[in-house]
């Protein structure tokens, strides 16, 4: 088949370009090479079979020119940053939002409809993980208030009897409540290709990726995953930057098992019109995520939380991928082996330290509190309907 992967050039991209040439299909990428993910020189990692378009997604002759022809598309092209989005708002309304309504827009207008639409969305459009109350059951509770984290009181409370809560796997039937600009702008992407998808008759499947990790993650690029960011200071001698105190957790799954996601959907109809859980079920902490990598390369650096908190983030979530299970899907990368690979390659590659730069600038923006930072502005702790 002729299959068009937008982002193509990127961490995950570029792994699913890979392995769709390795299935004998023909493969164009269209991708914008942003410097802040790429440097000023494209990557060496790229496959030389694929067709290349450097274009933005916004480009309209430029998707014209990508669609053509064209069975399957991935949509996988989007500005990545939680942090940075909060204050660099236009951009990513912008790449990800009017991006993907300019790629459906010529999907629909011009005519070019592929036989499948796949789109990567992110578990940030969840917001906070559920819990369940021992008193009053399942519960949904937005983001935990300033008072309460100027406290350390870390973890979350019921927002019904306010006892403690018990974090349990995120469904996709969870409500969702994305805390950041990044996280509506992938929540609108998901929504627009599922709406479109559906109106025109174009099978559709949107993966809501958890935290992806391993090789050709931008390890310069402040802004992107934990691991990547870790190994930049991890690698620079520097002690990883740990908010809260550390035991917060997320769902860590490696992109080889990322694109077996996208080949099992791609492939099999079940998928169709549906939305699927990506990660591998199992929570780990942060904090335990950044001792291992410090193990791994080899490097004597303290692990020791900041106790700071920054807007929007949550505490635990972690996948329920029971959906993506039952048409045969199986996370096969184990943490620690995957963790191994991504220091293999890591300690191959230059990593420019700037995760105290980008750290400062969400303080610029009032954006950090807790010890040594500004506080911000207290928020109600309000609970989230439950479905």
């Amino acid at each position: 088949m002729k299959i068009l992967v937008t982002g193509g050039a990127g961490f995950i991209g570029s792994h699913l370009v890979d392995a769709l040439i390795a299935q004998g299909h023909q493969v164009r990428v269209l991708d914008s090479f942003e410097p802040q993910v790429h440097g000023t020189t494209p990557p060496t990692y790229l496959n030389p079979r694929a067709e290349y378009l450097r274009a933005d997604v916004r480009d309209r002759q430029a998707v014209r020119r990508a669609l053509a022809q064209m069975d399957v598309v991935f949509h996988e092209a989007a500005a990545v940053g939680v942090g940075q989005s909060m204050y660099q708002i236009e951009k990513y309304v912008a790449a990800n939002v009017l991006g993907t309504a300019v790629l459906l827009d010529v999907i629909v207008n011009d005519q070019l409809r592929p036989k499948k639409l796949i789109v990567a969305s992110s578990m940030s459009i969840y917001g906070e993980g559920p819990y369940r109350c021992a008193q009053c059951g399942p519960v949904f509770p937005s983001l935990r208030s300033d008072a309460q984290l100027a406290q350390h009181r870390w973890e979350m409370d019921c927002p019904q009897c306010h006892q403690p809560a018990t974090p349990v796997p995120t469904a996709e039937s969870k409500p969702l409540a994305p805390t950041s600009v990044y996280a509506v702008s992938k929540r609108d992407q998901e929504e627009l290709c599922l709406s479109v998808g559906r109106s025109y008759r174009i099978p559709t499947v949107a993966l809501r990726y958890f935290n992806v990790y391993g090789p050709r993650q931008a390890l310069s690029n402040p802004y992107t995953g934990v691991c990547a960011i870790f190994s930049a200071q991890i690698k620079n001698g520097r002690p990883p930057l740990v908010y809260e105190d550390g035991q917060q957790s997320r769902d860590f799954i490696h992109v080889s098992d990322i694109v077996q996601a996208n080949l099992l959907v791609m492939a099999d109809p079940r998928a169709d019109d549906q939305v699927f859980n990506v990660g591998t079920g199992h929570p780990v902490t942060i904090r335990d995520i950044a001792r291992l990598l410090a193990e791994l390369y080899q490097v004597d650096v303290q692990v020791t939380p900041t106790h700071k908190f920054r807007a929007g983030d949550i505490r635990h979530c972690a996948a329920d991928i029971s959906a993506i299970r039952s048409i045969g899907f199986q996370p096969k990368v184990v943490l620690k082996d995957g963790l191994r690979k991504l220091v293999e390659w890591g300690t191959e590659q230059v990593a420019q330290d700037r995760v105290e730069s980008a750290a400062q600038e969400l303080e610029r923006f009032g954006l950090v509190s807790g010890e040594h930072a500004p506080a911000r502005v207290a928020r109600p702790n309000v609970s989230s309907p439950t479905p």
